[in-house]
C-alpha cells in the first residue's frame, strides 16, 4: 500500500494505492482512492433524566448548505478528539463549549464509522447526564467561528422533529434513535 498527501488546508486528503485480498483467495486489481482526513470526533446528546429534555444545538453547517439543505442544523454536541485527548473529556469539554453545560455522568452510546468509503473518521457517541433547568443562550469559541444556539426540547418533541425529518445530521440520529432504545434503563439508573 502507497499512501501521499494530495491536499493539507483545514483538512487533509491522502491518495492511497492499493490491492487487497478476494473473497475467493485472489488478489484485487490496483485500486486508487482519496481519503478526507479530519479525526476522530465525538458527540454527545446531554439529557436531563429528570425532566425528560435533551439538549440540542443549532449552527452553521457548510457541509448541509453545498448539499442543498438548510444550512442552520440541529445537531448534538460534537467535536474533534485533539491529539492524547481522552474521548469522554472531549465530551465533556465540548459540552462546555457549545451549550454551556456541565456532563455529571456519561453512558458510552457507539462507536461508528462516518463514510467508510471516503473518510477514516470515527464518532463516539455518549448520552451525558444534564441539569437542563438553566439550559439556553448563544455559546462557542470565537477562535473557531462557532455561533451555537442552545435548545433545550422535550425528548418526544426531539423524536417528533427526528421523524419529520427535521435532524439529518448522522450522529444526532444516531444518539437520539439510541437514547430511545435505551432511555427507561437510562432514567431508571439516572434518576435513583
Amino acid at each position: 500500500m502507497e499512501k501521499t498527501a494530495v491536499f493539507q488546508g483545514y483538512f487533509r486528503v491522502d491518495r492511497y494505492r492499493l490491492r487487497h485480498r478476494l473473497h475467493d483467495g485472489g488478489w484485487s486489481g490496483e485500486l486508487v482512492r482519496e481519503m478526507f482526513e479530519r479525526g476522530h470526533a465525538v458527540a454527545v446528546l446531554p439529557y436531563d433524566p429528570i425532566t425528560d429534555v435533551v439538549v440540542l444545538i443549532e449552527q452553521f453547517r457548510l457541509g448541509a448548505l453545498a448539499g442543498g439543505l438548510h444550512p442552520w442544523q440541529t445537531e448534538a454536541v460534537a467535536g474533534i478528539i485533539g491529539p492524547g485527548e481522552a474521548v469522554a473529556d472531549v465530551a465533556r469539554r465540548e459540552a462546555a463549549e457549545e451549550a454551556g453545560l456541565d456532563i455529571l455522568d456519561l453512558v458510552p452510546a457507539l462507536t461508528f464509522l462516518n463514510s467508510s468509503g471516503a473518510m477514516s473518521q470515527t464518532t463516539a457517541t455518549f448520552i451525558g447526564r444534564v441539569d437542563a433547568s438553566g439550559a439556553g443562550g448563544v455559546h462557542g469559541l470565537d477562535a473557531e467561528g462557532e455561533d451555537i444556539l442552545v435548545k433545550p426540547m422535550a425528548f418526544a418533541d426531539a423524536m417528533d422533529l427526528l421523524n419529520a425529518g427535521g435532524i439529518p445530521d448522522a450522529q444526532t440520529v444516531i444518539c437520539l434513535q439510541w437514547l430511545a432504545l435505551n432511555r427507561e434503563r437510562i432514567r431508571a439508573a439516572w434518576s435513583a
